[in-house]
């Protein structure tokens, strides 16, 4: 009998945020924060000494983007006419906090694409901060699925395919036998996407035996992750699950 493994898909992001201030009167700090791709991160910015930021214009940027806008605030307004499309509705302020100076940025639904250089400025007060998200540093995993793709009659043995998406950085993938060992399976196949997250995927032939039990592993050294899923192969029918 065949049955589809359970599959479960965790994407976590890592950034590191690093500051510089290029003029005095803006709060510095250095952190580190850990958030779930899909959820949200706060880049802090800060009056200092405090001071009542509701009547000011504050403008939150990346210099890299067209237009540069990720959000705007006039008065305590949102204003949206010269917002760069990619954080329209994802990214929002404190109004409540203006009147302690705290101008910090809430960014919802992080992305990969998130990493890059934002800038704090406040026009009237001639200051501004930056905030760097660093790309080396998010990360993104997932659990591969094993599956049975069909019989090798040149050898009369089980072609077993592993695939994993959502994966980055670049990924290794290999298959393991029942002792641990790794087998030969040659290259994997990895196909970027236009935001670099991988997806990988391999095929192996196995003979058929009475009791085998494979293993396909995803890992990425860089980040210390690895995602693993066991199939066991009793004559020709398959039940496997991950972890």
């Amino acid at each position: 009998i065949y049955r589809n493994l359970f599959k479960f898909s965790l994407t976590v992001t890592v950034i590191f945020i690093s500051v510089s201030s290029m003029t005095p009167g803006l709060e510095m700090f250095a952190l580190s924060v850990t958030v779930l791709v899909g959820e949200a991160v706060v880049l802090p910015c800060f009056l200092k000494p405090p001071k009542d930021a509701s009547k000011m214009t504050v403008e939150w940027g990346r210099p890299d983007l067209k237009p540069r806008f990720v959000f705007v605030s006039l008065e305590g307004q949102e204003y949206t006419a010269d917002q760069n499309e990619a954080y329209r509705g994802r990214s929002s302020m404190f109004p409540e906090n203006l009147k302690n100076g705290d101008v910090s940025l809430k960014l919802s639904d992080v992305r990969i694409s998130d990493n890059g250089r934002y800038r704090c400025y406040l026009p009237k007060e001639k200051k501004e901060y930056f905030v760097e998200l660093v790309k080396t540093q998010i990360s993104s995993v997932s659990s591969p699925g094993v599956s049975l793709s069909g019989l090798d009659v040149s050898s009369s043995g089980v072609m077993l395919d592993c695939r994993a998406a959502g994966w980055y950085p670049e990924p290794e993938l290999f298959w393991l036998d029942g002792d641990g060992n790794i087998m030969s399976a040659g290259p994997a196949e990895k196909s970027p996407d236009p935001d670099g997250v991988y997806t990988v995927s391999s095929r192996v032939t196995v003979e058929k035996r009475n009791y085998n039990n494979f293993t396909c592993r995803v890992q990425q050294r860089d980040i210390n992750q690895s995602r693993e899923t066991h199939i066991h192969v009793p004559g020709w029918k398959l039940k496997h699950f991950d972890q």
